[in-house]
């Protein structure tokens, strides 16, 4: 019964994305090739008839590594999830590098609806990692339509500011991560860690105004950077 309940669910976000969303017909195989490695996976993997155990699964979670999609939902809470089924087609593009797929599917969620906030953010850290980090018009453009409809959320601001940094413009970042902070609540998704990342930044300017060695510039998926030598 397991198999057929996922067998099932993967026609169904075919058919929602091929003919609900509109998704282009020359991204047809690029989906069913996502949805059929998500079965593979699962028939490789998964052990349904195996009795639950929570805490292996939180240590073997642990054990992973941060890629793009963990980075942004450190900053989602749990209420301002898109609903989208579509979300989980474009991660899963994302974390294999195909971003422009990601981005053109995820723009079929945002036409449809408009106030989705974390497809918003979701297509706009795509099309910027599509391009290698740059900031394009298409990717600013998701970016303000993510703080349009999420205005005290901490992420379009954040992520903006990494783009910055990956391109060297360190002080055009460190101010978009002061502002948004400054703008944002105190209670903030993310806050923290947006914060510990912002003293990083000021750190290594202070060093290389100081004529010191460099400070590593702050990791973007979360974990602590480690100084250059």
């Amino acid at each position: 019964m397991t198999w057929i309940a996922v067998i099932g669910l993967a026609i169904v976000t075919f058919a929602i994305a091929a003919f609900g969303f509109r998704l282009a017909k020359g991204l047809w195989t690029s989906l069913a090739a996502a949805l059929g490695f998500g079965l593979a996976g699962y028939a490789l993997q998964a052990s349904p008839e195996l009795p639950s155990a929570p805490k292996a699964a939180v240590e073997a979670a642990s054990e992973q590594e941060f890629d793009v999609v963990e980075a942004r939902r450190e900053f989602v809470s749990q209420g301002d999830r898109s609903a989208s089924e579509m979300l989980v087609v474009s991660d899963a593009m994302a974390r294999r590098g195909r971003y422009a797929e990601a981005a053109q599917m995820l723009e079929g969620v945002t036409r449809q609806d408009p106030q989705d906030f974390e497809a918003w953010l979701a297509q706009a850290i795509a099309l910027t990692e599509h391009a290698d980090g740059a900031l394009s018009q298409a990717s600013l453009y998701a970016f303000q339509r993510a703080s349009a409809v999420k205005p005290d959320n901490l992420a379009p601001g954040y992520f903006l500011g990494v783009s910055l940094v990956r391109q060297g413009r360190l002080m055009e970042a460190r101010q978009v991560w002061r502002e948004t902070l400054e703008g944002a609540p105190e209670d903030a998704e993310g806050r923290a860690g947006m914060e510990d990342r912002l003293a990083r930044l000021d750190a290594m300017l202070g060093a290389m105004q100081a004529g010191q060695p460099p400070i590593a510039a702050p990791s973007p998926e979360g974990a602590p950077a480690e100084d250059g030598e």
